[in-house]
């Protein structure tokens, strides 16, 4: 079947999907065969670029635009989206599937989404995972699963979560922090469990990569703790201090993510997309020239660095989500810190990219410049391993508030171009 165009075998499977989401019967479809519709060729081809958005659903912040609506409804608000990022001349995205230990597809490991129909666990009726990747491989856009490995709600309270949820069935398992409950990522049997949550999706469709974004342990927040010493005690022997543990806990995640996923599908990709600021070069010397307050080393304990030279991941976004000349976190300072970082891994590097504060009255006024984010794209040009960018968000891509993303398009989009992958 090789001599099948992509679009052609891909507006097939739309087909399908449409036809059994009409059926009530979605989640039935099969994995297709990725070598039916995938080219092999060198995907740094001269001329291909990632140009992505990512699709957030966690509280309804892109989709669907609330919970509870009908299902045709839901659907036809999210092909909206995938219809304008090939408006836009975007070729991937980047689409949130498992935002709170819950589930867009039919999981048999975590209830539905509360996103969804208002209530977790509850069934909406057809299946937003199977319909995204048909739907946007029909359009020539790749589609990326987003998964938070340990983020389980963003309250405190487990009594809210859906009967039968992993989270009140091992509640040894979760800890709260910060108004949110989480897995507890030192616990091996956790990491075992997320890995098959999120690997479930892999095995039953045909997404082109698997996506985290930032958040491994939390961010930190005055005055708690994340209560996490009988953990340490039971399973920290040998690390020099409890930091180093925690690191090495989101390092097994990662390298073990990127050995399940390549024997699952060799061709399904990895990316991450950390808070830019691996480190400060004044806490250490490799560290970037920025004066962050936070590090993703030290205080999400995510040595980001070295996944991209370990090779663990095939892509990293590190979100530069500051403009040019930030005194803090200079962008033109950071891509080429990152530039560096992937030199000679074979990692792809995309920018990941504020559109979403782009006319924000509450933003510096570098933000209120239509022009800021081309000016952004111009300078990562200069530097060889960058591959492509991410927009942040799709309701931005969308709403386009002072046309930063229409200007983007201009200078730097002119024609559409096939994904990487």
């Amino acid at each position: 079947m090789r001599h099948i165009g992509r679009r052609s075998l891909a507006a097939a499977a739309a087909g399908v999907v449409a036809s059994l989401w009409a059926a009530g019967d979605a989640g039935a479809v099969a994995r297709p065969d990725r070598e039916d519709r995938r080219n092999h060729g060198n995907r740094k081809a001269a001329g291909k670029e990632f140009r992505g958005m990512w699709l957030a659903t966690v509280a309804n912040r892109d989709w669907p635009s609330k919970p509870g609506l009908p299902a045709d409804q839901q659907r036809a608000e999210l092909l909206a989206f995938l219809d304008k990022a090939v408006e836009r001349r975007l070729n991937a995205v980047i689409f949130q599937v498992r935002p709170t230990a819950d589930a867009l597809w039919p999981s048999p490991y975590e209830p539905w989404s509360q996103y969804l129909t208002g209530v977790q666990g509850r069934d909406p009726g057809w299946d937003p995972l199977g319909t995204a990747v048909a739907e946007a491989h029909a359009r020539d856009l790749e589609l990326h699963a987003w998964f938070n490995p340990y983020r389980v709600a963003n309250h405190t309270d487990p009594a809210r979560l859906a009967d039968g949820h992993p989270a009140r069935v091992h509640p040894d398992w979760v800890l709260p922090y910060g108004g949110k409950l989480y897995y507890n990522p030192g616990l091996p049997q956790v990491r075992r469990f997320v890995e098959d949550a999120m690997l479930d999706a892999v095995r039953r469709y045909d997404i082109d990569a698997v996506h985290f974004d930032d958040y491994f342990y939390p961010y930190p927040v005055a005055g708690q703790s994340f209560a996490d010493d009988d953990t340490y005690a039971t399973h920290g022997a040998g690390f020099p201090d409890k930091a180093a543990w925690r690191r090495d806990n989101i390092d097994r995640l990662v390298r073990e993510m990127s050995e399940r996923i390549r024997e699952i599908d060799k061709d399904v990709r990895f990316g991450i997309s950390p808070f830019g600021v691996w480190r400060n070069v004044a806490t250490d010397p490799l560290g970037s020239d920025t004066r962050a307050g936070v590090q993703t080393y030290d205080h999400l304990h995510a040595d980001t660095r070295k996944w991209v030279k370990e090779r663990w991941i095939d892509y990293v976004v590190p979100q530069l989500y500051w403009h040019i000349g930030f005194a803090a976190a200079d962008y033109a300072k950071l891509v080429p810190w990152w530039d560096d970082v992937a030199r000679g891994t074979n990692v792809d590097l995309y920018v990941g990219e504020a559109l979403y504060k782009a006319g924000d009255p509450a933003q510096p006024a570098a933000w209120q410049d239509p022009a800021e984010l081309s000016r952004h794209l111009t300078l990562a040009g200069e530097y060889p391993r960058v591959r492509g960018h991410v927009f942040f968000s799709a309701k931005e891509v969308v709403t386009d508030r002072i046309g930063a993303m229409a200007r983007v398009v201009a200078d730097h989009y002119p024609t559409p171009v096939r994904p990487p992958g």
